[in-house]
């Protein structure tokens, strides 16, 4: 099948001025006592002050999280989730927690109905697409149980604070996306004012203080989980959600844990072992789509990835087609395993995966694929963290649309998440709606080892190009591509990555059968050809490259005396950097 799209390349847009006019290079980043990877130099100095200070991976991480809430709240905050892979040097075992929130007990699918919502989500604007908040609970739990025990939650939170109070300098990417975000903030709450600056989005360059944020991180650092969960800010957060029809009581708030998980892994071509965070996390969609990227070359369908033209018509071809598959079962499967069984021991074996492969045709795409049986009878941050022990950190947080639901608790100084949107208002998928239940999460950090020993420790942040990033950006790293030239490389993603780009797309973000959208970096030819297996492609250029993810990596080197050595790249298409410490 030939897909009847047809791409005018003189009508392409131009990158913004702004953006990437004066194209520049960025060099692998090396040091030996520890690394910060992250979308924002300030907060990756919040990390690197704690490294200094004597903190681990894991607390230095929580320093850049909540650094990042103040330097770009545009794509994460307190309001929102955060997922976490830390590798401990010493047991050389991958440790995981899930910190994503629940809807409240009383929220199903027949209050939604009754408040007149027809589709089969809960709008983005809803505020009973507000699940309980987990990433106050997930700094304080990183600290307690994996930091190195030598810093406080006070102190690890103490640079952030410093910056809320005196103020950052707004960066060129997230000042445009603040400015996107403008009229969402200023209509969602009457609170609008504490995160805009003089009745507006902050401009470039200009300064911002945030300290309704400040006093709200003082609160979590003195009392703990409580200083969230109970007390001020949580009665804050029920009262703005109650004041516009949600249902979310301070019980809610009071009972929400974050939950400690075995990670979930796939080894690839017998030499890399993936790991992810199991559901209700998307990350098994990534392991989903090696698997069947394996099964394709060993039923001889595709030849063998790492001898491939990188970024050919047919190795894209080849990526495209699994990652759909694999999207089409995660995208049914995925959900809260505390509430539905989630088969993924089936859903990773071989027995599955060579099924799935068999559905690829390697001159043309599938027109429609459809979640398999694996049984009998689917915007955000992501930065990295290592430290000179030999420890690391994948960690990752997000609002999940932007600001959220742009909602600001009276006097908290942060947005609530609008994550309940991942649910299905269908009573009878796996993601249906119900009370007290985590959604499907679209967050996803990851690691890779060989052996027991950390190889890398990665992520790609943006909604659905999650799992997407992870595999294009393992395989540029197989393929002998430097940390920062993986990330540099263009890149893919199927449909439009984000929730809030499911309006302009051809369908629902992350549906398998949408549209292919590629960087205009790709060669015209190379296009053009997959437009002639049928893909439904679609160039993007400037700040609409955010569509196809920003990531963050760590390697894992030696010299030739065996001294540890980090190396670490930060994605150009974020206003980051990769710092390390000296």
């Amino acid at each position: 099948m030939t897909s009847k799209i047809k791409i005018d390349w003189d009508k392409v847009n131009h990158p913004d001025l702004t953006f990437q006019q004066f194209p520049s290079r960025r060099s692998v980043v090396y040091g030996t006592k520890g690394v910060v990877a992250c979308s924002q130099p300030l907060a990756a100095e919040a990390g690197l002050e704690i490294l200094r200070k004597g903190g681990n991976a894991a607390d230095a991480a929580v320093a850049t999280s909540a650094a990042l809430n103040v330097t770009e709240p545009s794509c994460c905050g307190i309001g929102g989730d955060a997922f976490c892979l830390f590798y401990d040097a010493k047991t050389k075992q991958v440790k995981a927690f899930n910190g994503s929130g629940r809807s409240p007990k009383k929220l199903d699918i027949d209050h939604t109905r009754k408040r007149g919502i027809e589709g089969r989500r809960i709008p983005l604007t809803d505020l009973n697409s507000v699940t309980v908040p987990g990433a106050a609970a997930a700094w304080a739990d990183t600290v307690k149980e994996l930091g190195g025990g030598k810093l406080t939650l006070s102190e690890v939170l103490d640079p952030a604070i410093r910056l809320a109070e005196e103020g950052v300098p707004v960066s060129e990417i997230n000042a445009s996306a603040w400015k996107k975000s403008e009229d969402l903030i200023k209509n969602a709450s009457p609170n609008a004012g504490e995160m805009l600056l003089n009745g507006r989005a902050p401009r470039a360059g200009e300064i911002i203080k945030l300290p309704n944020l400040a006093r709200t991180f003082r609160e979590l650092g003195e009392k703990g989980k409580d200083g969230f969960y109970k007390g001020r800010v949580a009665q804050a957060i029920v009262d703005l959600i109650q004041s516009q029809g949600g249902v979310m009581e301070l019980e809610d708030l009071v009972e929400h844990s974050t939950a400690f998980v075995e990670p979930i892994s796939y080894t690839y071509a017998n030499e890399v072992t993936v790991y992810e965070c199991p559901p209700n996390g998307q990350g098994i969609t990534a392991l989903i789509a090696l698997g069947v990227l394996e099964q394709m070359q060993e039923q001889g369908l595709a030849k063998n990835l790492l001898e491939m033209e990188h970024n050919s018509p047919e190795y894209l071809h080849a990526l495209i087609e699994a990652l759909r598959l694999a999207f089409a079962g995660s995208q049914w499967y995925v959900a809260d395993p505390d509430v539905v069984h989630v088969p993924v021991k089936e859903l990773l074996s071989k027995e599955y995966l060579a099924k799935r492969a068999k559905l690829f045709n390697p001159e043309k795409t599938n027109p429609q694929v459809v979640h398999g049986n694996p049984v009998n009878s689917s915007d955000t941050v992501y930065f990295t963290v290592s430290d000179q022990w030999g420890n690391a950190c994948s960690y990752i947080q997000s609002n999940f649309a932007g600001f959220g639901t742009g909602a600001i608790p009276k006097g908290c100084g942060f947005t609530l998440q609008n994550r309940g949107n991942g649910f299905i208002l269908d009573e009878n998928h796996p993601n249906a709606l119900r009370g007290g239940k985590r959604p499907y999460h679209t967050i996803i950090p990851a690691m890779a080892l060989r052996g027991d020993e950390l190889f890398l420790s990665y992520g790609v942040m943006g909604g659905f190009m999650q799992p997407q990033g992870h595999v294009q950006v393992l395989l540029n790293v197989l393929r002998g591509f430097t940390v920062q030239a993986a990330l540099d490389a263009p890149r893919f993603c199927i449909s439009a990555g984000m929730p809030e780009n499911q309006k302009t797309s051809g369908g629902a973000a992350g549906d398998a059968n949408s549209e292919v959208y590629f960087e205009d970096t790709f060669p015209k030819e190379t296009i053009n050809k997959l437009l002639e297996m049928g893909h439904d492609a679609r160039v993007v250029s400037g700040f609409q490259r955010g569509q196809v993810g920003r990531g963050q990596i760590i390697q894992k080197l030696q010299d030739g005396t065996g001294r540890l050595v980090w190396a670490a790249g930060s994605d150009l298409r974020a206003d980051g950097h990769a710092a390390a410490q000296i």
